[in-house]
C-alpha cells in the first residue's frame, strides 16, 4: 500500500528508532491518509514511556512542547515549516485502558504492543496504524475495508467497547456527521440498548462531541442519528420531543422534520471567511436546531381542528438557556443562542405591514451583534411550499435589509443612545441610583428609537411627562 507520508513523521520515527523505541502513526491521521484528506495534527503511539521519549520530543519540537496529558501518557510538540504552516504531534505510550464502570473517565494503564493499543480504540477505521520510519501498515481489525464501505464498527464486541467508554456512542453519531458513514447494525443495536450508560459521562465531554457534530459538513445526518439511536433522549431531550405526532387532519407539520430543514437551510446561508457569518457558525446552527423547542410545551388544539403554539419563542428561549447551561456551553453561546430563539419570529410582522423607520431601528438595535445571524435564521425558518408566500416573504426580507443599509448610512445604530444619559435623568428627576433610573433610561432609549434625535428641552419634557405617569 502506497502512502504519501508527512516528512516530519518519518523524521520522528527515525529519532525514536535511534533510541531503540517503536513509533507508529495511529488513528485519525492514518484514516485521513486513506481518505486523501490532509491534516497537520499527527497522533502517534510508542513503546517508550513519557519520561523516556520526552527528550526526543523536545529536540523535535523546535517551536513548542506541552505535557498537559502526561498523566495519560501523552506529550506533544510543534514545529513550524518554512512556509509558516504548523505541524503538531502528540505521542502516547501504548495503552491498555482499564475502566471503572461507574467512572466518568477511563483509568490509563500502559500496554506493551501496538496491536493491544489498537484493540482499545473506538472504531476499526481509527484502529489502523503506520509504523514509522519503515511504513509498515498495521490493520488487525479490518479498518481499511470498513473505511472503503463507509461503515463504523468497533474492534471488539460493541457492548464491551461502549461499556468501557460510553462516550464512544456519541463519537459514532459524530462520525456519521463528519465522515458520512453509517453505523454497522450490531454496533447500532448496542448503542440503542446502552443509551443509559451515557449518563455517567461528564457534560463537558458530551458537549465537545455535540459541538463537533454540529460544526461538521453534515450536521443534519448527525442529529438524525443521535435521535434514532436514543442518545438524544438523554443528552438533548428537547430535540426528539419535536417529533410531535401529526394530527389526523395533517393541519400542522412535523416539527422535527421542519427543524432539520431549517438546519440545512441555515448552514447553506453561512458565508465564506470574508462574510458576516463565516462557516461553520456554531451559534447559528444551534439556534436553527433549537428555534422551535418551545412548541411541544405550547401546543394547543384550537376549535376547528387548528393547532397553535403561542409564545413558543419565549418558552423556547428559556428551554434553550437551561439546556445549553446543562451542557456547559460558554456563557456567550448560551446567551446568544437563547436570544436568537427568542427573536426568531420578530420579523414576521413586517410581512403583513412594513415597519416604520423607528421599528426598523428597534429591530436592529434589539438584535445587536446577532443581526446577521437573526436574518439568516429567519430566512431559514421560512419553509413554506407555497411559492407565492415564499416569494412575498423573501421580498419583504430583502426590502427590510435594504432599508437597514440606507438607515445605517445616515446614523450609527450601535451608537444610538438616549438624548439624556443616566446622570442627567437622576438630576432632572431628583433620583438616587436605582431601578427607577433604569426604567427611565429604557423609556428614553425607546423614545429616541421612535423619534430620532430631539432638542434637549424636548427630551426633558418627555422625561418629566413619563415620570409623572409612572409615579
Amino acid at each position: 500500500m502506497n502512502f504519501e507520508v508527512w516528512p516530519e513523521a518519518i523524521e520522528l520515527g527515525r529519532m525514536f528508532a535511534a533510541e531503540g523505541y517503536e513509533l507508529a502513526l495511529v488513528g485519525g491521521p492514518v484514516r485521513d491518509l486513506l481518505l486523501h484528506r490532509h491534516s497537520h495534527d499527527l497522533d502517534f503511539c510508542t513503546s517508550a514511556r513519557p519520561e523516556q521519549f520526552e527528550p526526543i520530543l523536545r529536540r523535535f519540537g523546535h517551536d513548542g512542547f506541552w505535557d498537559m496529558g502526561r498523566k495519560f501518557g501523552t506529550l506533544g510538540a510543534m514545529r513550524r515549516r518554512p512556509d509558516g504552516t504548523e505541524v503538531q504531534v502528540e505521542v502516547t505510550t501504548y495503552r491498555s485502558d482499564t475502566y471503572d464502570p461507574d467512572s466518568r473517565k477511563p483509568e490509563v494503564a500502559y500496554g506493551d504492543s501496538l496491536e493491544g493499543d489498537l484493540s482499545r480504540r473506538d472504531f476499526t477505521v481509527n484502529a489502523m496504524a503506520l509504523r514509522v520510519p519503515d511504513l509498515e501498515f498495521v490493520d488487525p481489525f479490518g479498518g481499511a475495508n470498513d473505511l472503503a464501505k463507509g461503515v463504523l464498527r468497533t474492534p471488539v464486541d460493541p457492548r464491551q467497547s461502549f461499556d468501557d467508554d460510553p462516550l464512544r456512542m456519541m463519537r459514532a453519531v459524530r462520525f456519521v456527521a463528519q465522515l458520512g458513514f453509517s453505523i454497522e447494525p450490531e454496533t447500532a443495536e448496542a448503542i440503542s440498548a446502552m443509551t443509559d450508560r451515557i449518563s455517567i459521562v461528564s457534560a463537558e465531554r458530551v458537549r465537545d462531541e455535540l459541538t463537533k457534530l454540529i460544526l461538521s459538513d453534515r450536521p443534519r445526518a448527525g442529529i438524525e442519528a443521535l435521535v434514532d439511536s436514543g442518545l438524544a433522549a438523554i443528552v438533548f431531550p428537547e430535540i426528539p420531543a419535536l417529533e410531535l405526532q401529526i394530527d389526523e387532519h395533517h393541519r400542522h407539520k412535523d416539527v422535527f422534520e421542519h427543524t432539520m430543514i431549517v438546519l440545512d437551510r441555515a448552514v447553506a446561508l453561512e458565508t465564506d471567511d470574508d462574510g458576516p457569518v463565516p462557516r461553520p457558525d456554531l451559534t447559528l446552527r444551534l439556534a436553527a436546531l433549537m428555534h422551535d423547542i418551545g412548541k411541544p410545551k405550547t401546543r394547543k388544539f384550537e376549535s376547528g381542528g387548528k393547532v397553535s403554539f403561542h409564545h413558543h419563542d419565549a418558552v423556547g428561549a428559556k428551554l434553550t438557556r437551561k439546556r445549553l447551561k446543562a451542557l456547559r456551553f460558554d456563557h456567550h453561546i448560551v446567551e446568544d443562542v437563547s436570544e436568537l430563539v427568542n427573536l426568531h419570529l420578530r420579523f414576521h410582522g413586517y410581512v403583513d405591514e412594513p415597519w416604520t423607520d423607528s421599528a426598523v431601528r428597534r429591530y436592529v438595535k434589539d438584535a445587536g451583534h446577532l443581526y446577521e445571524r437573526l436574518n439568516r435564521l429567519t430566512r431559514a425558518d421560512a419553509t413554506t411550499q407555497n411559492r407565492r408566500k415564499a416569494h412575498i416573504f423573501a421580498t419583504a426580507m430583502d426590502e427590510m435589509e435594504a432599508r437597514v443599509r440606507e438607515l445605517k448610512e445616515k446614523e450609527d445604530f450601535d451608537a444610538i443612545r438616549p438624548d439624556l444619559d443616566g446622570n442627567e435623568i437622576m438630576s432632572i428627576l431628583g433620583l438616587e441610583p436605582g431601578p427607577m433610573v433604569g426604567r427611565a433610561y429604557k423609556h428614553m432609549l425607546d423614545y429616541r428609537l421612535d423619534n430620532g434625535p430631539v432638542e434637549h428641552d424636548v427630551a426633558v419634557a418627555e422625561l418629566r411627562r413619563w415620570a409623572a405617569e409612572n409615579n
